[in-house]
């Protein structure tokens, strides 16, 4: 324990900021992605920068996957394109509620 706390005299949660998933919530529910979090900071906790880099990297791909959904994007924008190949071919029908019409009501 530090001797004069800093972040508590000024008002601020460095940790906060730090740990982006770990902060306190509003309805007392953990983040989307605390979990993937918090692998990874038990992974990464007390081996040093360098050593987590190489040991965690698995844990911080998780993270990092939760946090900005790069992949996950990706393979939906080629489901998109393969699925509208299909139709420009003719070889697939999208079904009437995906075409985005409205539906007649008797």
């Amino acid at each position: 324990m530090p001797f004069v706390d800093l972040q508590e005299k000024l008002g601020v949660n460095l940790d906060r900021w730090l740990l982006t998933q770990s902060g306190p919530s509003l309805i007392h529910q953990a983040a989307r992605c605390y979990a993937f979090e918090k692998e990874w900071i038990e992974c990464s906790h007390g081996i040093g920068n360098t050593r987590a880099r190489k040991e965690c990297k698995l844990e911080f791909e998780d993270f990092y996957e939760c946090m900005h959904r790069q992949k996950t994007f990706k393979r939906l924008y080629q489901i998109r394109t393969q699925r509208d190949k299909m139709i420009k071919e003719g070889t697939y029908t999208p079904p009437e509620h995906h075409t985005g019409k409205e539906e007649s009501r008797p």
